[in-house]
C-alpha cells in the first residue's frame, strides 16, 4: 500500500485577522476562547480525498512585520496557501491583495495555488464603510485570478467548503506531479523496424 500523501497548507495574512482561529476551529470543531498571538505553529490532521488517506500539515504564521524572515522560511514545500483577511477591516483586504498575494506569487511559489479567505463574516455590517462587501471582494479577487472564500471561524460557516477545496486542489496538483514524474522516468518507446536480409 502506498504511503499517504502529505499536503502542506500554509496560512498568511495580517495580525488579528483570525488565521489561528480558522485552523483551530477547523481541526478541533470549536472556536478557541483564548487569544495568543502566533509566532509559528503547526497542526497535523488526517483526511480522506477520493478514498485515499492524506496527511494534512497545517502551518500557521505570524502576520506582524517583525516576523517576516521567520515566516518566509516556512513557505518552502507549501502545496496551497490561504491568504486571510478580516471582512471587518478594509486595510487587511488591501494587504491581502497588495502585500501577501504578490509576496507569494513570485519565484518558486508562483505556481502554488492560492485562495483568498475573508474571515469574520459573522461580524460584517454592510452599512460600515470599513467592512468589505462580498461583491467588491469578488470583483477584486477576480482581477488576480484567484478564488475567494468567506468564512467565520466563530460559527464555522464556510470552513468545510474552504478546506475541502484547498485540500482537493493541492491533492490533484500533487497527483499530477507524481504522474508526470513517472512518465518522465519511463524509457522512451521507439518504433524501430528491423529488416532481415
Amino acid at each position: 500500500m502506498a504511503e499517504p500523501l502529505t499536503i502542506k497548507l500554509l496560512v498568511v495574512g495580517d495580525g488579528s485577522v483570525g488565521k489561528t482561529c480558522i485552523l483551530l476551529s477547523y481541526t478541533t470543531d470549536k472556536f478557541p476562547t483564548d487569544y495568543v498571538p502566533t509566532v509559528f505553529d503547526n497542526y497535523q490532521s488526517k483526511v480522506q480525498i477520493d478514498g485515499h488517506d492524506v496527511n494534512l500539515s497545517l502551518w500557521d504564521t505570524a502576520g506582524q512585520e517583525g516576523y517576516n524572515q521567520v515566516r518566509q522560511l516556512s513557505y518552502d514545500g507549501t502545496d496551497v496557501f490561504l491568504i486571510v483577511y478580516s471582512v471587518t477591516e478594509n486595510t487587511t483586504f488591501q494587504n491581502a491583495l497588495e502585500k501577501w498575494y504578490p509576496e507569494l506569487n513570485k519565484d518558486k511559489f508562483a505556481q502554488v495555488p492560492k485562495l483568498i479567505v475573508g474571515n469574520k463574516i459573522d461580524m460584517r455590517d454592510e452599512g460600515n464603510s470599513r467592512h468589505i462587501k462580498k461583491s467588491a471582494a469578488e470583483q477584486l479577487v477576480k482581477n488576480i485570478n484567484a478564488q475567494l472564500f468567506e468564512v467565520s471561524a466563530l460559527t464555522q460557516e464556510g470552513l468545510k467548503p474552504l478546506f475541502d477545496t484547498a485540500i482537493k486542489i493541492a491533492y490533484d496538483k500533487k497527483q499530477k506531479e507524481i504522474m508526470d514524474s513517472k512518465k518522465s522516468q519511463q524509457p522512451a518507446q521507439t518504433n524501430a523496424c528491423c529488416q532481415l536480409i
